[in-house]
């Protein structure tokens, strides 16, 4: 259920950003800014019991920079991508950065499951192969590079003492490096109300507990299952984008997401089999 919970708040995230950058109500920098500021103070708020414990707070420059990676590149790559290639793209690259990460360290992977890996990760390679239904390559490019900074941020959320207080310092330490952004990109700042609505929605409810939620899941997932059940995400923020948004469904993105949703079958079977 945590899991769930979590790929709903990561979809969540995929069509906020969206719709507010779509039609221009937002620049990417102010977005990032509300985004991380009011995730942060939610959970400082939420959590303000557990900060009389000096020992409950932690912090992990790595996850830091990880998630400080992720949100600028994350926000600049949707002014042009749809909701669900973006979340593909960008699941798909956290599958093979959390995936190379286990394997390196010796998690066990059966033959199957490999299958799965294979077949999920064809999907992704269709889908942004070169075609007149390729998305853009610059958002592609960034929104890869958000992959690796989210598997990047996952992996060391497995570590993590306390979900909640590590999730608020996480988001606190990460404030500075997309108000630096802003200050570079403030010629091209402007917010209206509907866009920091977004912004704001996606930080307290979407990110903010959306994250912890995700924290506290991590714990009893191995790396490379919590990699697979990501790409479930992309296949919500596909129809929620059909549904909100009045993208089109096309059959290349209909395939890549059959081709996803199939090999994460595979996968989590064979984690059962396995015990």
């Amino acid at each position: 259920m945590l899991t769930a919970t979590a790929m709903v708040a990561f979809a969540a995230n995929s069509l906020l950003c969206r719709l507010a950058l779509a039609p221009g109500l937002i620049d990417p920098a102010s977005f990032a800014t509300l985004r991380v500021a009011s995730a942060g103070a939610t959970l400082g708020v939420v959590g303000l019991a557990h900060w009389r414990r000096p020992d409950s707070v932690a912090i992990d420059l790595k996850a830091v920079a990880s998630l400080g990676l992720y949100m600028v590149t994350f926000t600049y790559a949707y002014v042009s991508l749809a909701a669900g290639t973006g979340a593909l793209i960008l699941f798909g690259s956290v599958q093979l950065t959390m995936f190379i990460t286990a394997l390196r360290a010796g998690e066990p992977f059966p033959p199957l499951a490999w299958l799965g890996l294979s077949l999920a990760m064809a999907g992704l390679v269709y889908l942004v192969s070169p075609g007149l239904a390729a998305p853009d390559p610059i958002g592609a490019a960034l929104m890869t590079v958000a992959g690796i900074g989210w598997g990047g941020y996952s992996l060391r959320g497995r570590h993590a003492a306390n979900a909640l207080t590590s999730s608020a310092t996480n988001f606190w330490l990460t404030l500075p490096v997309v108000l630096i952004v802003s200050v570079v990109m403030r010629e091209s700042a402007h917010v209206t109300a509907a866009g920091a609505g977004y912004a704001l929605a996606s930080g307290i409810a979407a990110s903010g507990f959306g994250y912890v939620i995700w924290y506290a899941a991590l714990k009893q997932l191995r790396a490379t299952t919590a990699a697979t059940v990501q790409l479930s995400a992309p296949v919500i923020a596909a129809f929620g984008g059909v549904l909100l948004l009045n993208e089109a469904v096309t059959l290349r993105l209909a395939l890549a997401s059959l081709a996803t949703l199939g090999g994460i079958w595979l996968v989590l079977a064979q984690r059962a089999k396995a015990g």
